[in-house]
């Protein structure tokens, strides 16, 4: 399962060189990932209101080409591993068909009373089994 949000780069997410600032990228990525969980049959205020939360572990990013103001980018979006307590996402920043950037973020499950690891597998086992769908789909 692939998602793609289109996202219009902003002034304000520019640089003195006239460029997306690097911090706007994970910024873009939350928003893919948020579009994803969606797409996926809940939204991210629901996986909450289940007492859940995904607290980021790990970021990756490697910029190849600028993204400028006004440009119309896609961040294509998926997930690549599922582990019971652990997500990691793939985001592709595109532009006309050319890739720009692209990075990861890994997500640790946990309970957003205690921050402890919570198996999403058996407290939400109808979304992780959507989610284990999307992995195969990514294989």
């Amino acid at each position: 399962m692939k998602c793609e949000t289109h996202i219009t780069a902003r002034y304000a997410e520019t640089d003195q060189m006239g460029i997306i600032h690097h911090s706007v990228y994970p910024v873009w990525f939350e928003a893919a990932r948020t579009d994803l969980i969606k797409y996926a049959g809940i939204t991210y205020t629901q996986f909450e209101q289940q007492g859940l939360m995904l607290p980021l572990a790990e970021l990756t990013c490697k910029y190849y080409r600028p993204v400028r103001y006004e440009d119309e980018v896609i961040i294509e979006s998926d997930l690549i591993r599922l582990h019971h307590a652990k997500l990691v996402f793939r985001y592709r920043v595109m532009l006309n068909g050319e890739l720009m950037a692209e990075g990861t973020t890994t997500h640790g499950v946990v309970s957003r009373e205690t921050f402890r690891p919570v198996s999403l597998k058996k407290v939400m086992p109808d979304f992780y089994a959507a989610l284990q769908e999307a992995v195969a789909d990514n294989l």
